[in-house]
C-alpha cells in the first residue's frame, strides 16, 4: 500500500508506539484499508519505524506523558478528528488521564477512566473477580510482608508472582520480566523482599497446570453501548520465553467458555473499545482460569483476526469514525495462524534441545494460512532491518564471551 493510494478524506488513524510490533501490525492493517496513518514513535532508528504504512511519523517519548503534547500540537492541523490507537499499556493509562484534553481532536476508544483503572490494575481486577465469581486460581494480593508470609503458608506450589501495576521501576529492574515462577514459601518471600519496593502491590497466584498450548485468548471490540461487534478466540501453540513469555505462534480455535467469560467480564463494566482476555485450561481439572486482560489497545494476536478473515482493527476504526462497519466480523474458525518468526525460532530451538519438539513437528505446526507479526512482502524493510539488528546483537554477545 503506497501513501498516494490512501484516501485523504478518510479520518486519519494515529498509531502510538510504532517502535513495537503491535504498532507496526496496526499501522499495516489500517493502511491496507486505505486509512491514512500517522505514527508516533520514540526512536527513528528502531526497525519498525522504517515501515511504508504511515504517511508520516512523529517522534517523541511514548513511554512518558510527552506524547500528549505531540498529540495536542498535531490536533489543530488535522482536517477532522482522528482515531487514536495506543499500542502500549503506558499510553492507554496516559490517554485515560488526559481524555478531556484530547477528545476535541481525537476519537478515543476507551471506557471511563475508572474502568481503565479497574481492568489494568491487577490488584483491583482480581479483587473484582473474586467478588463477582469470575474464574481465577487461588490468588493473594500482597501489600505488606505480613500478607506475603500468610500467603506463603496457604498457597500451593508452583505459583507465580507478578506486579499489581506494572510500573517503570518494575520494567527497569526486571528487564521486562512479566512474572516470576515460585516453587516454595522461602522463594516467595525472597522474591517479595526483592521486588516489593518497585510496585504498590504484588499478586501471587497458584500456577494453573498445563503447557503453553493450554492458553486461550479472546480478542474483541465493544461499541459505545457495550455491544460486542467482534470476538475472536485463539490458542497459543508456542511462546517465548517458555512458560511466562509472549506468544510466538497461535491458531484460531473454538473455546466457548473463554468467549463467554470474555463477554461476561467486559459487559459487566460497560466496556467500550478493543479488549483481550487470556485464560488457561488446567490439565488436571479441565477448568479455565483467567490469566489477565489487556484493554484499550491492539494486542500481539490482534492480527490473527485478519488472517481468519475478521476485521477487528478496522471495525474499531469504522465504529469510532462513524463509518459503515465492515461485513467480515464473524469468526468462522478456519484454523488461521499468527507467527512472530524470530520468537518462534527461539522457542522451537528451546524445545528441540529438550527433546520435546522434532523438526517435523515444528514444520507441521507452521502449516496453514498465517499472518506474520513483522514480515510483509509489501513492507519488507522492518523485517530485514530488525533481523540485521538481532544478528549484530547476537554477534556482539558472542564476542564479549570469547
Amino acid at each position: 500500500m503506497t501513501q498516494d493510494s490512501r484516501n485523504p478524506q478518510t479520518p486519519r488513524a494515529v498509531v502510538i508506539g510504532l517502535e513495537n510490533f503491535l504498532g507496526l501490525q496496526t499501522a499495516r492493517i489500517l493502511a491496507g484499508h486505505n486509512v491514512p496513518v500517522i505514527g508516533i514513535a520514540t526512536d527513528p532508528k528502531r526497525p519498525f519505524c522504517h515501515t511504508n504504512a504511515c504517511e508520516k511519523i512523529l517522534f517523541t517519548d511514548t513511554s512518558t506523558r510527552a506524547f500528549v503534547q505531540t498529540l495536542l500540537e498535531l490536533g489543530p492541523t488535522l482536517d477532522q478528528k482522528a482515531v487514536l490507537f495506543p499500542c502500549g499499556d503506558i499510553s492507554v493509562w496516559v490517554i485515560a488521564e488526559h481524555h478531556k484534553e484530547l477528545e476535541a481532536w481525537y476519537h478515543i476508544l476507551q471506557p471511563e477512566p475508572e474502568v481503565v483503572d479497574l481492568l489494568m490494575n491487577k490488584s483491583r481486577l482480581y479483587a473484582f473477580a473474586q467478588k463477582t465469581g469470575l474464574p481465577i486460581s487461588q490468588t493473594f494480593i500482597l501489600k505488606t510482608r505480613e500478607e506475603a508470609v500468610s500467603a506463603s503458608e496457604k498457597l500451593s506450589y508452583p505459583s507465580i508472582l507478578k506486579p499489581g501495576d506494572t510500573t517503570s521501576d518494575w520494567l527497569q529492574k526486571t528487564g521486562g520480566i512479566k512474572v516470576y515462577r515460585i516453587h516454595s514459601p522461602e522463594e516467595l518471600l525472597a522474591v517479595y523482599d526483592r521486588c516489593a519496593a518497585w510496585v504498590p502491590s504484588l499478586i501471587v497466584q497458584e500456577w494453573v497446570e498445563g503447557p503453553e498450548s493450554s492458553l486461550y485468548s479472546c480478542n474483541c471490540y465493544f461499541d459505545a453501548n457495550s455491544n460486542p461487534l467482534v470476538t475472536f478466540v485463539a490458542r497459543k501453540i508456542r511462546q517465548f520465553p517458555p512458560e511466562t513469555g509472549v506468544s510466538s505462534l497461535s491458531v484460531e480455535e473454538r473455546n466457548d467458555i473463554v468467549l463467554q467469560t470474555t463477554l461476561q467480564l467486559f459487559k459487566s463494566v460497560n466496556y467500550r473499545g478493543l479488549g483481550y482476555l487470556e485464560m488457561k485450561r488446567d490439565t488436571r481439572t479441565g477448568e479455565n482460569f483467567i490469566i489477565e486482560p489487556n484493554i484499550g489497545r491492539p494486542t500481539g494476536r490482534s492480527a490473527i483476526c485478519e488472517a481468519g478473515g475478521v476485521e477487528l482493527i478496522y471495525t474499531a476504526y469504522c465504529d469510532a469514525a462513524g463509518l459503515p462497519l465492515p461485513e467480515n466480523r464473524i469468526q468462522q474458525y478456519t484454523g488461521a495462524k499468527w507467527i512472530y518468526w524470530q520468537r518462534d525460532l527461539k522457542s522451537a530451538l528451546y524445545y528441540w534441545r529438550r527433546g520435546e519438539l522434532t523438526l517435523k513437528e515444528w514444520q507441521h505446526s507452521l502449516r496453514g494460512k498465517k499472518r506474520c507479526a513483522v514480515f510483509s512482502w509489501s513492507d519488507p524493510a522492518p523485517f530485514w532491518i530488525d533481523l540485521a539488528a538481532s544478528i549484530r546483537k547476537k554477534l556482539a554477545e558472542l564476542f564479549r564471551k570469547s
